[in-house]
């Protein structure tokens, strides 16, 4: 017997067709795979399955019984629980008041008694968190945990986890697989959606691939490898080996000394940071999620002021691109086009603007050549930016940043969340930058990536940087005991 069973499920918006007459089981206790491009429908899918989105056609069986599932509410009560790509959490409540949230109807609510709930829960799942704590005031990694705790807090038998491991660590995402894996054993089904091909294969029973809202295949896990599943995402064979250049460095572009910057709350999240970036090269800066990585990208970018220190450019600051964390939150205005998205930048100046009026015809030629460039997917320029899967939106913070030649980009987490052909795309303008002659520093906490990526690697401990190694010569476990606090090797912090 099935847990779950979609049946012909399919959902419109206007003419575009998100889901096309999907069918698919899946079994108790198992741990089921969902991949596909971003835009493929899998956040559309799942959004009906939580009862947020209704479908169009079609039916959903749970335990072989056909149910409505008319609400998110609803879903709640049927034992459906999803986690989000993008986190619903409000930032000014603490850990347990966002948990317990609409859940609670008492009007003597015991908060203390919930704390300790809360706790127990988290250490019981190894997502050790404080309870007390306020969610403005903790990392993207450790909101995670919040979202991953409110499921569980609400009983959840069918666990829909979006992208759940692209903001957590190597040692997290560890963790969190031990701990779906015991879900899975004590009779739990886990829907896993993840652009990760490796992380599938290591985790899951059976993946089902979809393309263009349609199911195009469904197979054991154990008979796939990640090129395969790779093709079948996006249609075509995908190089997932970077076709890097060797380095050629060039002039200092960027020269930071003594960098010293404070968080929101005045407390100090970066210092005594000392670093040089040349043109033609990719300084990687790898670190656990809230070790300043987030502070000392919007230093660099002027969006925060800091304490102490000197940043120096070679050019003028105007030619800085940064690509930020939170592409829906710092990257794009989500209510307007991707058209107006694109020239947020130099909407004031030629060819954009003349005699203080915005110039349509020059702003819409730049947007369709921008499109076609960075094969931005949508059915025009006027769509709604907040209407673009993941990957799209990401293009079009790309495409915007590097509009200018910038002689400096700061990309922060530039492929979070994206799937393997938006991933490689970006990857692959980002070398096209370098080898252009761009400085380029390259925040993520994907350890492969950074390796992949960059000529040197900073790793940050606690707002420092306690080396700077040499890409080619540095190994994982070594990167990965700096990021732990662990000692680093003689002479290789500071500017080289």
């Amino acid at each position: 017997m099935n847990y779950l069973r979609l049946e012909n499920i399919t959902k419109r918006f206007g003419s575009f067709v998100a889901n096309d007459d999907i069918s698919l089981s899946i079994a108790p206790g198992n741990i089921h795979a969902i991949l596909g491009e971003n835009g493929a429908g899998k956040s559309t899918l799942m959004n009906i399955i939580s009862g947020l989105y209704q479908p169009d056609a079609g039916q959903i069986y749970l335990q072989e019984q056909p149910i409505k599932i008319t609400s998110a509410n609803e879903a709640i009560k049927l034992g459906i629980g999803m986690i989000h790509q993008h986190f619903m959490l409000l930032p000014q409540l603490t850990v347990t008041e966002n948990i317990i949230l609409g859940r609670e109807k008492s009007w003597r609510l015991n908060l203390q008694q919930k704390q300790q709930e809360i706790a127990a829960l988290s250490q019981a799942y190894g997502l050790e968190i404080d309870p007390t704590a306020k969610v403005e005031n903790l990392p993207v990694g450790t909101q995670q945990r919040i979202e991953i705790l409110k499921v569980l807090y609400r009983q959840a038998k069918l666990l829909i986890l979006d992208e759940p491991t692209a903001v957590l660590t190597p040692p997290e995402v560890e963790s969190l697989i031990a701990i779906l894996r015991r879900l899975a054993a004590a009779g739990n089904t886990i829907i896993f959606i993840s652009h990760k091909l490796e992380e599938v294969i290591n985790l899951c029973d059976t993946v089902t691939v979809l393309r263009q809202g349609k199911v195009v295949a469904t197979t054991s896990t154990k008979a796939a490898t990640p090129q395969q599943l790779a093709a079948l995402m996006v249609g075509r064979e995908v190089v997932l080996q970077l076709n890097k250049t060797p380095t050629d460095p060039r002039e200092i572009i960027l020269s930071v000394e003594n960098l010293q910057v404070a968080d929101d709350r005045g407390i100090p999240a970066v210092s005594n940071v000392f670093f040089e970036l040349r043109g033609g090269e990719i300084l990687g800066v790898a670190g656990v999620d809230g070790n300043g990585q987030r502070e000392l990208a919007d230093a660099l970018a002027g969006l925060r002021t800091i304490k102490q220190g000197k940043i120096e450019f070679t050019h003028h600051p105007s030619l800085v691109g940064y690509i930020p964390e939170d592409r829906q939150a710092m990257g794009l205005i989500l209510q307007f086009s991707i058209a107006q998205n694109l020239i947020l930048k130099a909407f004031k100046y030629l060819p954009f603007c003349r005699r203080f009026l915005l110039q349509q015809e020059a702003i819409a030629l730049h947007a369709q050549a921008a499109m076609q460039e960075f094969d931005i997917r949508a059915r025009g320029k006027n769509i709604k930016v907040s209407q673009l899967s993941g990957g799209n939106q990401q293009k079009v913070v790309l495409a915007r940043e590097l509009a200018r030649e910038p002689a400096l980009i700061i990309a922060m987490q530039p492929t979070r969340g994206l799937d393997v052909g938006a991933t490689a795309a970006v990857h692959s303008r980002l070398l096209a930058e370098r080898d252009r002659g761009a400085a380029i520093l390259y925040i993520s906490t994907e350890l492969e990536e950074i390796m992949a990526m960059s000529d040197r690697i900073a790793v940050i401990y606690r707002g420092e940087f306690v080396a700077i190694l040499d890409a080619q010569t540095a190994t994982l476990e070594e990167i990965g005991l700096l990021m732990g606090g662990g000692n680093r090797r003689q002479g290789d912090a500071g500017t080289p």
